[in-house]
């Protein structure tokens, strides 16, 4: 391995939006729409779709799953030259997400299938307090073509 294979450095932030929220469903819905606008304003058309619906899996999640009452969820979207990070932090960090398959009559448990198909990568992160579950979209390729097969 050389010098430059071990050292990774970042994409430079282009642009970058956070924004907390009180666990409710309407916030929900309020930040999907608002991804998917930025992203749009951010020159990536073809990814707003995408976007929305990722953040719309990872903060349901958040409510679902990471809400304590009287603390809020954070959504934040990061676009680099290569990559739209969507990461969404809830408090609950010993609520770790699980990739299940749901059953047929269940009307729950397929939204990290969703981010798994619809992201080039998502992972989740430790935080002092609570997680940040992040899915990212590659920009290679597509930075504003509507979005076909993978």
């Amino acid at each position: 391995m050389t010098a430059a294979e071990q050292i990774s450095v970042p994409d430079p932030v282009l642009r970058e939006d956070r924004i907390d929220f009180a666990p409710t469903a309407d916030r929900v819905s309020f930040s999907r729409r608002r991804a998917a606008r930025l992203v749009r304003e951010w020159g990536h058309p073809g990814l707003a779709g995408d976007a929305a619906l990722l953040v719309s899996e990872l903060a349901t999640n958040a409510l679902l799953h990471g809400a304590i009452r009287g603390r809020l969820f954070r959504v934040h979207l990061t676009l680099t030259a290569t990559a739209l990070r969507i990461a969404v932090s809830d408090p609950r960090g010993e609520r770790l997400p699980d990739l299940r398959e749901a059953t047929a009559d269940e009307c729950y448990g397929r939204g990290l299938l969703i981010v798994t198909r619809v992201a080039d990568h998502w992972g989740v992160e430790p935080r002092t307090v609570g997680k940040t579950v992040f899915a990212e979209l590659a920009l290679w390729q597509r930075p504003d073509t509507p979005m076909g097969p993978r």
